[in-house]
């Protein structure tokens, strides 16, 4: 966790204070990015952007204590900024091919990582849903008014990014070698 005093002089601009703030939230807002975005470029650019308001309305942050919440909040809403310019959460695609390559998977147990990864291979709106749903936190109510969709929609895109999964979790991790 970052101290107050770095977070004050982050407030105050101070160049050292924003880096050391830099070094410590870059991983954890880059895999934030990671879980909604697919290209590294895009991720940079977000990872840019949110930097930039992170350390530009830092004298809104009330609750220092409440850091870490808030940078992360910042990153995903520009995360979904910018897949709201490419994906129509409206829709998915029902009969998506799945190409996953077992022999790229571990043989072992399942763990969150390959979880997270297998998210990449179901469409981009159900596991933005997915991911605001159940490892963000946000209500179906909540996620409905960020991507400006029905309540409807986000239960249902969460519903199929939860079938995908599980079909990509029986047929790629627990099947049995004949």
């Amino acid at each position: 966790m970052i101290n107050e005093t770095i977070l004050i002089a982050c407030k105050k601009m101070q160049r050292e204070a924003q880096r050391q703030v830099y070094e410590y939230m870059s991983p954890k807002l880059y895999r934030t990015c990671k879980r909604y975005l697919k290209k590294e470029e895009e991720i940079e650019e977000v990872l840019a952007d949110a930097f930039y308001t992170i350390f530009t309305k830092m004298d809104q942050l009330k609750e220092l204590g409440a850091f870490e919440a808030w940078a992360r909040k910042i990153t995903v809403n520009n995360c979904l900024h910018q897949l709201k310019r490419n994906v129509n959460f409206n829709l998915y695609l029902e009969d998506t091919k799945l190409h996953l390559q077992p022999e790229s998977l571990p043989e072992t147990h399942l763990e969150e990582e390959d979880l997270l990864n297998l998210l990449n291979f179901i469409p981009e709106g159900c596991k933005t849903i997915f991911n605001l749903f159940v490892i963000e936190g946000y209500g179906h109510k909540e996620i409905a008014s960020m991507l400006q969709i029905s309540e409807g929609t986000s239960k249902s895109q969460l519903n199929v990014a939860k079938t995908k999964l599980k079909e990509l979790v029986s047929n790629h991790y627990y099947q049995k070698v004949k």
